[in-house]
């Protein structure tokens, strides 16, 4: 049955892999660029189709990369996720009797000793196991203060399907290797050991519960986040028992609507929390697919008292934390630069961030990707997912044409320490738009980036560099004097006429005066945004340096 499996995984994208040659690279060489074209949706909708009766009959992996791919309607046609999205539900259930097995064997006891009731029809099948509502007895229930939970049961032979179908897709991978544009840009097989390693790690259910309740520490000071609790005495490495969450699935659109509640603000705050997990805890849930995220109108969870809801009205549940992230202090820095060159249109700080991640391959030219970092930046930056989405074909052509060999070239990598990052993010990115069309990402951000601006500063990190940034940004002297005055400075030009001496003393004098001009804004704007951000002794030490420098332009040495 096994060695079945295999074929059948390779098989299937053996014949996904033809077709994009066929139509992809072949057609388009003959001439048929435009019958290719006009055919993809098709194409994509039927491949979708085809996966997703390969996945639903098969289960396994195959249905945790399907599911990622229904949340990305960022990116994909609808007729594709769409396709897909049956994938979150239809997953195939296992008997009760195989289910009972496991269970039993894992807990020690029969059902009946460990549970007062339980419910042989599961709520949710998911790729690793599937879930059940339960009764605790009136015994445990009082221990931990509720009754309702619910039992998820790993299947049975799971780890060993995993096995093969990740041997499956390790010769996909070895395919997909041989094809240059690929291979240049990503070490697929290195990316599917990564991908591998969490996947073992996810069935290990006692880790599930121990990430849980991290995440749940994590937010007990943070209004609006709500975690399940864990009913230890009931969980093993196979079986885990949960304070049943009654809510709102967060893709249920139209329950979202009829409990009265703002799908903007949902997107919201959903994001605002994965910013919190990145850039404060290091540490974030990494499979926020819709059927792991909720909402309610009301304190629905009694168990976990370290997760606050005393807010607005309405709560955002996360529960499965199976799959988890863990930011590296490196990382950490990397996405802290780049969060900080967004919100302030860098495109330099946004490219020195992208090489402490890793994504730049070497020899990258470095100027042109800043060149069409600034660019991005002029079209795009502040527009919604939605605006960016329905930006003309003419100006993404336009765009193409300007930057047409960076493009052709395309110097990225994908680093494997950074692909459940990056898919989170794409999941999330997904179903944000679903939520609200018109979301716009960089109003979630501005928050997190004037912290850590903060942050900078109270690291004594808001130096010269910095005040430079921001003097540039005010005043801005010749380039020409700049470039000149470095040549004399090496030596490169001789000058010997005294009339020209003068005016390159003239030069200096007024270059220096207008440096010490740059220092002064700079200390100035720090010094207020210090203040704004209520750190009041490196404000006020940057406002008496502004003054120090505003002493010397005004009194200093006049141009003579």
């Amino acid at each position: 049955m096994l060695k079945n499996r295999y074929r059948r995984i390779t098989r299937f994208f053996a014949r996904i892999i033809w077709q994009f040659i066929f139509w992809e690279l072949l057609l388009p060489k003959v001439g048929l660029r435009n019958f290719s074209s006009n055919r993809r949706l098709g194409r994509l909708q039927s491949a979708a189709r085809r996966y997703r009766a390969l996945a639903t009959d098969m289960g396994g992996v195959l249905i945790k990369i399907g599911q990622w791919f229904s949340a990305r309607a960022d990116i994909l046609p609808k007729i594709v996720t769409d396709e897909l999205a049956g994938l979150q539900d239809e997953v195939r259930k296992e008997k009760f009797e195989d289910i009972r097995r496991v269970a039993e064997q894992e807990l020690g006891r029969t059902l009946e000793e460990a549970y007062a009731w339980f419910n042989e029809t599961p709520i949710a099948a998911a790729s690793i196991g599937q879930a059940h509502k339960a009764k605790l007895h009136p015994a445990d229930a009082e221990k931990v203060g509720y009754e309702d939970i619910v039992v998820k049961v790993q299947r049975p032979l799971i780890e060993d399907i995993i096995k093969v179908d990740l041997e499956a897709l390790a010769t996909v991978a070895k395919w997909l290797m041989r094809y240059k544009p690929i291979s240049k840009r990503a070490d697929v097989p290195a990316l599917l050991r990564e991908f591998s390693r969490t996947l073992y790690e996810e069935i290990d259910y006692m880790a599930e519960g121990k990430h849980g309740e991290t995440f749940a520490k994590n937010f007990e000071n943070r209004k609006g986040i709500q975690v399940p609790a864990i009913v230890w005495s009931h969980t093993a490495r196979k079986v885990i028992t949960q304070e049943e969450v009654k809510a709102i699935k967060i893709t249920d659109y139209a329950a979202i609507e009829a409990a009265g509640l703002d799908r903007q603000e949902i997107a919201q705050r959903m994001v605002e929390a994965y910013l919190e997990q990145i850039f404060s805890d290091s540490f974030f849930h990494a499979d926020p697919h819709p059927g792991n995220l909720f909402v309610s109108t009301k304190p629905v969870l009694k168990g976990n008292p370290k997760t606050t809801t005393d807010d607005d009205g309405w709560q955002l549940i996360f529960i499965d934390f199976g799959m988890v992230g863990h930011i590296s202090p490196s990382m950490r820095n990397g996405l802290r630069e780049m969060a900080l060159a967004v919100i302030s249109q860098d495109s330099a700080r946004l490219i020195q961030a992208y090489q402490y991640l890793g994504v730049i391959l070497p020899g990258a030219d470095i100027s042109a990707l800043e060149r069409a970092g600034s660019t991005l930046f002029e079209r795009f930056w502040g527009k919604s997912t939605a605006e960016i989405r329905d930006i003309s074909f003419e100006e993404t052509e336009a765009f193409a044409a300007q930057f047409r060999e960076l493009i052709y070239e395309l110097p990225f990598q994908v680093p494997e320490d950074l692909i459940f990052f990056g898919r989170t993010l794409e999941i999330l990115s997904g179903i944000s738009v679903g939520l609200f069309e018109q979301f716009n990402v960089w109003e979630s951000v501005i928050p997190i980036t004037q912290r850590l601006f903060a942050e900078e500063a109270a690291e004594n990190r808001f130096g010269l560099n910095e005040v430079a940034d921001i003097g540039r940004l005010s005043l801005s002297l010749p380039r020409q004097a700049s470039n000149v005055l470095d040549k004399l400075d090496r030596g490169r030009i001789e000058l010997n006429s005294p009339r020209t001496n003068l005016l390159i003393e003239r030069l200096t004098t007024a270059v220096e005066r207008g440096s010490i001009a740059l220092v002064f804004i700079g200390l100035l704007l720090g010094g207020i945004q210090l203040l704004l951000a209520e750190i009041k002794t490196a404000g006020y030490v940057l406002l008496g340096g502004a003054a120090l420098a505003l002493w010397r332009v005004v009194f200093g040495n006049r141009v003579v």
